[in-house]
């Protein structure tokens, strides 16, 4: 405990009966023993005083003439609870009812040796921190999770955020794993950080084994967990206020009716220290750090959009899918989706009508590759040069061709989506919209522009995302033996991010890079991931943005980028809430129509304040 306090744990669980071993056998029943355990846990209590955390021990107790399995909750040199084992296995190689009793229905109060406090004992106690009103604690012991209808489930139900579990569970093959995704699977279903402690060296070697392969979850994430057979030990910071989020969102997660009655809340005091960070966070939320875990999900995701605008294009009997093709990324991914559509409606790619709208920001390499990824995939391709259109649109808007404003840019965007959408008529097709996820949240797009589709694939897709999936097909094309559609594939990955609206350089490259005008899309799908998918607090977003990206990004940077994206994200509603249908591919998104409903005219006061605080403190 003493150890554990120094490295700033203030939640520390021990296996079924840590105080005598678990497998005293019918030694439990010796009046020494028990006398002995007893008093080592007075022992244990006074010595977790001054020490700033709570600690779960498990230990056999006789109350009113039986003898239980328990675990008793420690903190600040009291006994604050003590939670008796509800299931007692007595198959295979456990006989516990041999020894112990199941726990009482209903909670008491007890005595234990010359304490001059009364106990609560029984196993509806929820143990809240003052200080921290998220950290709600619930026990159970061992089998109790293997259980049909586990303690836990009501424990959570009632409030619990963590649930502990003291077991002792003997090592057998295949074991490891099962009890693993028990772990994995009850905490994803409570929504609750859940901690195993089983016991391992130092228990008897007699008939079985331990290995004190501890582990920690949260929500089905396996968070840390000691090797088998090592020192048993391993720990993780459970993020409590994550799970609170899950939970609000959740409306099948239920308060159990009654549970104020039924259950005894108990307060204990831990002073909350602000430490740095010791878990790690994925830079790239969206993508998955193993490779093959990578690859599975980057065709999933090419078969939802692959299969929603089959059904939409069945539907709508299209003749054609329709794209605007920039050699971007964007519209690169939706050309692969469409060209994976008419294989799953057993249509030729020419079906495909790729048209490249060269104008006033069109590079030599974009248009390049445009025609080369057209005729690599074998759909049809043709080239629509929209500069004497939007020209003449100038003369009759009287705007000066030589003013680069907005106006100069958003003009040829609309002139792009007029373009599309009329050789869709004409083709009896369907516009397929290229805009992703993350230009929708910022609002990177020209409303009733590039904004517009009849359906929009990528929708569901951030940019950080996109680039994976990318790089995938042309891994796979690589493979196939389509060495030229590869390197098509692999230099639209290193052409910069822009809309190309804006004249080229004399050097015929790209003038408009999108990421130097609205910030890094790594930076900016970090907080999307965050506002989104937990709607965590500015300061807390950049606590975690720190200890995830700080080795590439400075705090003046992170900060910079945090304001900027508030800013765009709350003045750029009105574009998503008229978004044309697109798939959803992931737990974020923005369609105003599924997960993500918010009044256009919403003030971001709330946020930018906190913002505003953020940047004080990091000035001092």
């Amino acid at each position: 405990m003493e150890a554990a306090d120094a490295r700033g744990s203030q939640l520390i669980v021990y296996p079924q009966h840590a105080v005598t071993a678990y497998t005293c056998g019918d030694l439990f029943l010796q009046t020494s023993l028990q006398q002995a355990a007893e008093e080592a846990l007075v022992e244990i209590t006074g010595a977790s005083l001054g020490l700033n955390l709570v600690a779960v021990v498990g230990v056999p107790l006789v109350v009113e003439g039986k003898l239980y399995n328990c675990a008793a909750v420690v903190s600040g040199g009291e006994i604050l609870g003590i939670v008796p084992k509800t299931h007692l296995p007595n198959y295979g190689e456990f006989y516990e009812k041999r020894w112990f009793t199941p726990a009482p229905e209903e909670t008491i109060l007890i005595s234990l040796a010359d304490l001059e406090y009364e106990i609560p004992f029984g196993t509806d106690l929820l143990f809240r921190c003052s200080q921290m009103p998220s950290f709600v604690l619930g026990v159970e012991i061992c089998e109790d999770l293997w259980a049909a209808l586990p303690p836990s489930t009501f424990h959570a139900l009632a409030g619990a955020t963590i649930v502990v579990n003291a077991s002792a569970s003997d090592e057998v093959v295949g074991k490891l794993q099962y009890r693993r995704e028990l772990v994995g699977g009850q905490s994803a279903r409570m929504l609750c950080g859940y901690v195993y402690a089983t016991s391992g060296s130092g228990e008897s070697s007699t008939d079985c084994t331990f290995s004190g392969a501890n582990m920690i979850a949260e929500d089905g994430s396996i968070l840390a967990e000691a090797r088998p057979f090592g020192d048993g030990f391993c720990s993780a910071e459970i993020d409590v206020e994550r799970l609170i989020a899950e939970r609000i969102k959740n409306t099948t997660f239920e308060p159990l009716p009654g549970a104020e009655d039924d259950y005894m809340d108990i307060y204990f005091d831990l002073d909350v220290v602000e430490n740095d960070l010791r878990r790690e966070f994925s830079p790239t939320p969206f993508i998955p750090a193993d490779q093959t875990q990578r690859a599975e999900r980057c065709e999933l995701i090419l078969n939802i959009q692959s299969s929603g605008l089959a059904k939409r294009m069945e539907h709508t009997h299209s003749k054609a899918a329709v794209i605007g093709i920039s050699g971007g990324l964007d519209s690169c991914l939706a050309m692969l989706v469409a060209v994976h559509t008419m294989k799953k409606l057993g249509r030729p790619a020419s079906d495909v009508y790729a048209i490249t709208m060269p104008c006033f920001g069109t590079s030599k390499r974009t248009r390049s590759n445009a025609q080369i990824l057209c005729e690599e995939l074998g759909v049809t391709f043709c080239e629509i040069n929209i500069k004497d259109t939007v020209l003449q649109h100038f003369k009759d808007i009287d705007q000066d061709p030589k003013n680069l404003d907005v106006t100069f840019e958003n003009a040829q965007a609309r002139v792009r989506t007029l373009v599309l959408m009329d050789k869709a008529n004409q083709l009896s097709g369907l516009v397929v919209g290229t805009g992703d996820l993350s230009e929708l949240a910022l609002g990177w797009a020209t409303y009733n522009g590039d904004h517009m589709s009849m359906y929009g694939v990528n929708a569901g897709v951030p940019k950080t995302l996109v680039r994976h999936i990318v790089r995938y097909e042309a891994d796979r094309a690589a493979a196939d033996g389509q060495q030229k559609l590869a390197d098509c594939l692999l230099d639209i990955l290193d052409t910069p991010v822009s809309p190309e609206l804006l004249p080229t350089k004399e050097s015929g490259e790209i003038a408009q890079e999108t990421e130097s005008i609205i910030g890094p899309y790594e930076i900016h799908d970090f907080y999307l991931y965050y506002v989104l998918r937990f709607g965590f607090s500015p300061k807390k977003i950049f606590k975690i943005a720190r200890k995830a990206l700080g080795d590439k990004y400075t705090d003046e940077v992170l900060l910079y980028w945090l304001r900027n994206f508030y800013r765009r994200f709350f003045a750029q509603q009105f574009k998503r809430s008229c978004l044309p249908d697109g798939p959803k591919v992931g737990s974020v998104t923005l369609s105003p129509r599924a997960d993500w409903r918010m009044p256009s005219d919403a003030v971001n006061a709330v946020w930018m304040a906190e913002v505003e605080e953020l940047e004080k403190e990091w000035k001092k």
